[in-house]
Order: C-alpha cells, then sequence, then structure tokens
C-alpha cells in the first residue's frame, strides 16, 4: 500500500501538515511524544529493575530448621 510513495508525494503531505497545524503546534507536540517515550522507557527500566530484585531475592534458600507453630508448641511444654 505505501510502497508506491515517493518522496514528492511525502513532500506533499508535509507542506499540508504544515499548513493545517503550522510550526509551532508541530514542534510542541514532538516534544510532547518524545517527553512520553522517555517516560515509557524509564517506566519499563524500572518495572525490569524490580522484577530482577524480586528474582534475586527469591533464589534465596528458606530456613526451614523451626516453623513459629513448632516454637509456640515447644513453649507450651516448658
Amino acid at each position: 500500500m505505501f510502497s508506491n510513495i515517493g518522496p514528492v508525494q511525502l513532500l506533499i503531505v508535509l507542506v499540508i501538515v504544515l499548513a493545517i497545524f503550522g510550526t509551532k503546534r508541530l514542534r510542541t507536540l514532538g516534544s510532547d511524544l518524545g517527553s512520553a517515550v522517555k517516560g515509557f522507557r524509564s517506566a519499563m527500566n524500572e518495572a525490569e529493575q524490580q522484577t530482577e530484585q524480586l528474582g534475586d531475592a527469591s533464589k534465596k534458600d528458606a530456613d526451614f530448621d523451626t516453623t513459629p507453630a513448632e516454637e509456640t508448641h515447644k513453649d507450651n511444654k516448658a
């Protein structure tokens, strides 16, 4: 569908978009889009770091020598 779009057609579309929106509005739209992408990337990095931290914490072995039920049972016998 887009294979027959050449540089001349793209230039015409660009001129029409500039005429409709103006340069100031396109500039603010570009900066808003850039900040949104930057925020999305930082959120993804934070999520990956939290996932790695949770994965590291789950790799530790649990201490199964005594359980709270056994401790209370020993206290009641004494």
